[in-house]
C-alpha cells in the first residue's frame, strides 16, 4: 500500500499543497533577506555614532546573530513539529517572522533614543533566527512527504527555490522604493517601507497556510500512535541517529551552504565593498543572475530523480573548490577593470614591523582609527579604499610605509597622541594615499560604463548554477535520511548548522580574512576548505537515497 501511494502522481491537492508552503516560505525568507539587502542603510541608521567601515562591520555582526541563533530555532520548532504537527508548527514560525520583520520598519533610531535602538534591532533579529531555524525543516518535509517517491526531488526543488526567490524580492522591493522615492527619502524614512509591507505578505501566509491540510505520514504514525514522545533525544541521543545527523552537516549541508552562500550574499558585498560597484547597480546584476539561475534548482532536483542527490551535490562543492578564485578575479576584471588593472600595474605593499601589525578585524580597535600604530593606520587607510595590498616585513619598530608602484608614503604612529593631533597627522595620510592612488589610476568607484554588464551576469549565473547543483536535491535528500517520527527535528537542525553557522557567518568570516591579510580574494579560502571537506567526506561516507521510500523507519 505504501509503495503504490509512493509511486503515484501528486493530485491536484498534492500540487496545492506544493505551491501554498512554497508561496509561505519565499514570503518568510524575504522577511529574513530584508535586513542584508538594507544592511549599508541600517548601518548608518542604528550604528550612527561610528565611521561607516565599523559600521558596516557591527551591522553585519547584528545580521550574523540571526544565523547563529538558527540551530536554536530548529531545536524548539523541531521538537514541537514532531510531537504537535507540521502544519501548525510552520503557522507559529512564520506569526513570529512576519511580526518581528514589521516591527523593524517601527524601530526608533539611534539618533532618536541612543544606544536602545541597536539592542532592539538586535533582538528582532534574534527572534527572526529563530523563527527561520523552525521554517525551513517543517515546509521541507511537508512536501517531501507528499510527495511520490520517483518525484521527490522535482516536487521539493520548489522548497528549494524560496530562499533565493526571497533574496531576489529583497532586493527587488528595496531597489524599486528607492527608486520611487529618491536616494534622499529613501534613506532618510523610506527604508522602512520594504519591512512594513511586509505585513500584507504576512496576512497572505497566515490565509494559505490555515487552508493546508496535516502531512499524510504524520497522521498515519499518530493514529497508529507511534509519534516520539521526546524527538530531541531520540534524534540526537543515540548514536545511530547522531551520526547521520553529522554526516548530514559535514558531507552534505556545511558545503551546500558556503557555496549558497558565497554565490549570492558574497557576491553581492564583493561587488559593493571590494569593488565598490554602487549599491543599485550590484543588487540590479545580482536580481538578474538570481532570476536567470533560480529554474535551476527545479532541473537539478528533477535530475536527481534520475542520477541521484550525492552525485550532483559532491560535483557541486568539488566545481565550488575548484573555481572560485578565477571565477571572482574574472568578476573583478569585468566589474571594475580600471581597479583591476591598477592592481596588476601599482600593487600596493605596506613595509612595517610585524610587531606593529595587529589584528585588523577588531570593531573596537576600528571605532578609533586615528589612535593606530603606523602599520595598523595604514592598513585602515587602504581598507577603507578597498584596496588589496600585501604587507612586508621591514624598517625599525614604530615605522610603515605604504608603497603604491614605485613611490613611497610614510605612514604616522599615532598611537598615544593628543586625539587633535592624532586626526590631524591621519587625516594628512589619508589624504596623501587618496592622491597616489588616483594618480596610479585606482578608481573611488566603479566607472558605469565601463563593467561588462553581460560579463558579470555571466559570472554571476555560474556561481548560481554551482549554487542550484547542490541545493536543488538537497530537501530531498535530507528527508530521505531520517524516519517519520524524528524528521522535522533530525532535518532541521543539521540543515540550520550549516546554513546558519557555516554559511551564515560565511560574509564575516570572510571580510576577517580580507582585512587581516589585505588580499582581496582572501576571503575565499574559507568557502574553498569547507567545500572541499565536504566532498570529500560526501563521497566518501554519504548514502544515496534515491527513490527510498521515506515511511521504511518508522
Amino acid at each position: 500500500m505504501a509503495a503504490a501511494a509512493a509511486s503515484r502522481a501528486m493530485t491536484p491537492e498534492e500540487r496545492k499543497v506544493v505551491f501554498a508552503s512554497t508561496l509561505g516560505t519565499v514570503f518568510e525568507w524575504y522577511d529574513f533577506y530584508l535586513y542584508g539587502a538594507l544592511a549599508a542603510v541600517l548601518a548608518r541608521q542604528f550604528f550612527s555614532p561610528l565611521e561607516a567601515g565599523p559600521a558596516f562591520v557591527f551591522t553585519l555582526m547584528a545580521l550574523a546573530a540571526g544565523f547563529v541563533v538558527r540551530p536554536f530555532g530548529a531545536l524548539v520548532f523541531g521538537r514541537m513539529g514532531d510531537m504537535i504537527g507540521r502544519k501548525y508548527t510552520f503557522l507559529v514560525t512564520i506569526l513570529i517572522m512576519g511580526l518581528s520583520t514589521f516591527i523593524v520598519g517601527f524601530l526608533p533610531t539611534y539618533d532618536s533614543i541612543g544606544v536602545a535602538a541597536p539592542v532592539m534591532l538586535i533582538g528582532l533579529r534574534l527572534l527572526q533566527g529563530l523563527a527561520i531555524g523552525g521554517e525551513y525543516g517543517g515546509a521541507a518535509i511537508y512536501v517531501a512527504e507528499y510527495a511520490p517517491a520517483h518525484r521527490r526531488g522535482a516536487h521539493t526543488a520548489w522548497i528549494q527555490t524560496t530562499a533565493t526567490l526571497g533574496l531576489c524580492m529583497a532586493l527587488l522591493v528595496t531597489l524599486g522604493t528607492r527608486w520611487a522615492l529618491g536616494d534622499d527619502a529613501f534613506a532618510d524614512w523610506g527604508w522602512r517601507l520594504p519591512f512594513v509591507v511586509s505585513i500584507v505578505l504576512l496576512a497572505v501566509s497566515v490565509w494559505v497556510r490555515l487552508s493546508l491540510a496535516e502531512s499524510p505520514a504524520f497522521l498515519r504514525i499518530k493514529a497508529q500512535g507511534r509519534m516520539s514522545q521526546a524527538p530531541v533525544r531520540e534524534a540526537f541521543g543515540r548514536w545511530k541517529n547522531l551520526r547521520v545527523a553529522l554526516l548530514a552537516v559535514l558531507g552534505l549541508t556545511a558545503g551546500q551552504a558556503v557555496v549558497w552562500y558565497t554565490g549570492q550574499f558574497y557576491a553581492l558585498f564583493f561587488l559593493t565593498h571590494q569593488l565598490r560597484v554602487d549599491a543599485t547597480t550590484a543588487q540590479l546584476l545580482v536580481a538578474a543572475a538570481l532570476l536567470v539561475g533560480t529554474p535551476l534548482f527545479i532541473v537539478f532536483g528533477a535530475l536527481s530523480d534520475r542520477v541521484g542527490r550525492k552525485p550532483l551535490i559532491v560535483l557541486g562543492c568539488v566545481l565550488a573548490a575548484a573555481t572560485y578564485f578565477p571565477a571572482f578575479k574574472a568578476l573583478a576584471w569585468a566589474a571594475n577593470p580600471a581597479l583591476a588593472d591598477a592592481q596588476a600595474r601599482h600593487p600596493v605593499i605596506v613595509v612595517a614591523h610585524p610587531a606593529d601589525c595587529s589584528l585588523q578585524f577588531n570593531p573596537a580597535d576600528a571605532a578609533r582609527p586615528s589612535s593606530s600604530s603606523a602599520c595598523d593606520l595604514a592598513r585602515q587607510v587602504l581598507a577603507t579604499h578597498a584596496v588589496g595590498y600585501r604587507t612586508e616585513p621591514g624598517g625599525p619598530p614604530g615605522q610603515a610605509h605604504v608603497r603604491i608602484g614605485s613611490s613611497g608614503i610614510g605612514s604616522p604612529a599615532t598611537a598615544g597622541l593628543p586625539a587633535e593631533e592624532a586626526r590631524r597627522h591621519a587625516a594628512a595620510f589619508r589624504e596623501a594615499v587618496a592622491r597616489a592612488l588616483a594618480e596610479r589610476g585606482y578608481p573611488a568607484q566603479a566607472d558605469p560604463a565601463r563593467i561588462h554588464t553581460l560579463a558579470v551576469v555571466g559570472i554571476l549565473s555560474y556561481l548560481m548554477l554551482l549554487v542550484a547543483m547542490v541545493y536543488g536535491p538537497l530537501a530531498a535528500l535530507l528527508a530521505e535520511m531520517f524516519s517519520t517520527r524524528i524528521r522535522y527535528t533530525s532535518v532541521s537542525l543539521p540543515y540550520h548548522i550549516g546554513n546558519g553557522w557555516f554559511g551564515g557567518l560565511l560574509p564575516l568570516l570572510s571580510f576577517a580574512i580580507v582585512a587581516q591579510t589585505g588580499d582581496p580574494y582572501g576571503g575565499l579560502w574559507y568557502p574553498v576548505a569547507v567545500a572541499g571537506v565536504t566532498a570529500v567526506v560526501g563521497a566518501l561516507l554519504l548514502r544515496e537515497t534515491r527513490g527510498a521510500d521515506i515511511c521504511a523507519n518508522d
